[in-house]
């Protein structure tokens, strides 16, 4: 395994580690400091947001914490059946909706690497994410409206 691959195995399994701990500390340390994700949940958990893209480890830091807050039910125990594709610069997973035992929020995963790291993080949303992503937002506007 070169170095490349062994890089896009680090993020994919730390990653998926991390998030299912809920342990912000091991997700971060997969991204470089100016590190860029594309993703609907920025729109759901920042209602006044008019794209879905937010620039920098730190407001990626700040989003996955609202995800794990908001979203409690969503993210518990993701499963993933083991396989990645990556080429060294590109590497993407998928948490399908059917799992061996259950269902759960179905999410794909594409993120560009450079030395080491994930510099461009793109999150495509299953129908059934969606659904979670759209009462969010319902709900932070609901509170923002009292």
């Amino acid at each position: 395994m070169d170095n490349a691959e062994a890089a896009a195995r680090r993020i994919y399994e730390e990653w998926h580690a991390g998030f299912n701990e809920g342990n912000l500390d091991r997700v971060m340390a997969v991204y470089a400091e100016n590190a860029v994700i594309e993703t609907p949940t920025v729109l759901s958990m920042y209602p006044e947001a008019e794209e879905g893209i937010l620039r920098g480890r730190d407001k990626i830091r700040e989003l996955f914490a609202r995800n794990l807050e908001n979203l409690k039910g969503t993210f518990s125990g993701l499963y993933q059946n083991g396989l990645f594709f990556s080429n060294g610069k590109y590497l993407t997973w998928e948490y399908p909706r059917v799992t061996p035992t259950s269902t759960q929020v179905d999410l794909f995963e594409s993120m560009d690497i450079a030395d080491g790291l994930c510099v461009y993080h793109r999150v495509y949303w299953g129908w059934r994410g969606m659904k979670a992503l759209i009462e969010n937002r319902k709900k932070l506007l609901a509170e923002r409206a009292k």
